[in-house]
């Protein structure tokens, strides 16, 4: 499978350790506007004959790879995906989709037209504890899920283009725990009230706090509370759970622990018994990146459909949109993705 890596910043390097695992796989293109890192990168990571430039166009005819990994920001992904796919390629891209959902569309059917794969790296699907919490609330032990919240406080301090993005915390990182609570929940978003701001001491120049509320179908009541500006006492990346049923309710701190009770006794204070989870063993390709770029490629040669295909996956990205409305506007606000 031959792979042209678009984007050589740090998230990349994430990526190209992952498919070094992977004798199947290619790489023949590094663009960047940095051509000296992007050929470090082809140095580093065994690819010294890959072609190197700056021009995604040129490099595409030249090298004629079959997948294209998007690792560039997400100011750059409606264009590289766009022409990734004029040139016949399949695309795995790097979070958010795009930064609109007017894009996103668009580069949704333009894969739908090629008729390529087009996915978003969402690598938290494939965390073995989120799976184990799935299967767990799937079982319905804790009975039909009613409330999911997640609390998400990380101080993050990175000097790059996210110190001077708007809605940074909502746009970058929220993304992630939105689609995990569509993952964990087997629900979609219906609309949301949200509120945005930036604390005092924050480094970011923009809003990097945020509490919101989401109505998903099924009944279920999703709320995000996260900082990327809140110092101690920090959560995983991941985010810390409470998830509640009709007969009981689950807890996962995003790492190993994931306590869970049902009602034992009905009273004034009900009594409670503890339930074991039967943990799920790590994918035969290890976590987060790797999987699921494995799960793609394997998609690829196997005609399957990626979990995060992008058509899909932008109903994400509409939570964060609606999200970022509903602060902007300080009303609620449908979520809307087709």
């Amino acid at each position: 499978m031959r792979v042209l890596l678009a984007g050589c910043g740090s998230i990349s390097l994430t990526w190209l350790k992952a498919v070094q695992k992977m004798p199947d796989v290619e790489m023949v293109g590094f663009v960047d506007l940095d051509t000296t890192r992007a050929r470090s990168h082809a140095e580093e990571f065994g690819a010294p004959d890959a072609v190197v430039g700056a021009d995604l166009d040129a490099v595409l005819t030249q090298t004629k790879p079959d997948i294209v990994f998007d690792c560039t920001i997400p100011a750059a992904h409606y264009d590289v995906v766009l022409t990734a796919l004029k040139h016949g390629c399949h695309v795995l891209g790097e979070k958010p989709l795009a930064e609109n959902l007017a894009q996103a569309r668009e580069m949704i059917a333009a894969a739908q037209r090629a008729g390529k794969l087009y996915a978003v790296m969402q690598n938290r699907r494939y965390e073995p504890n989120i799976v184990t919490l799935k299967k767990f609330l799937q079982s319905e032990q804790i009975g039909k899920v009613t409330t999911v919240h997640s609390d998400f406080f990380i101080g993050v301090h990175i000097d790059n283009f996210r110190t001077h993005m708007p809605h940074v915390l909502l746009l970058d990182m929220a993304i992630h725990t939105f689609d995990a609570a569509r993952y964990i929940s087997g629900a979609d978003p219906v609309s949301v009230y949200c509120k945005e701001w930036n604390p005092s001491g924050s480094w970011f120049d923009y809003d990097a706090s945020a509490v919101a509320i989401f109505e998903m179908t099924n009944g279920v009541v999703y709320t995000y509370r996260g900082s990327w500006c809140s110092e101690g006492l920090i959560t995983t990346w991941e985010s810390d759970w409470r998830i509640i049923g009709e007969k009981g309710t689950v807890k996962w701190d995003g790492a190993q622990n994931m306590p869970a009770q049902v009602v034992d006794e009905i009273g004034w204070i009900s009594k409670f018994a503890d339930v074991p989870l039967n943990s799920q063993p790590p994918a035969e390709w290890g976590y987060g990146h790797e999987s699921l770029i494995r799960d793609f490629i394997d998609c690829v040669n196997d005609g399957g459909i990626p979990q995060t295909t992008a058509s899909d996956n932008v109903k994400s990205l509409a939570m964060v949109m609606a999200a970022i409305e509903s602060a902007q506007t300080g009303m609620p606000v449908k979520v809307v993705w087709e």
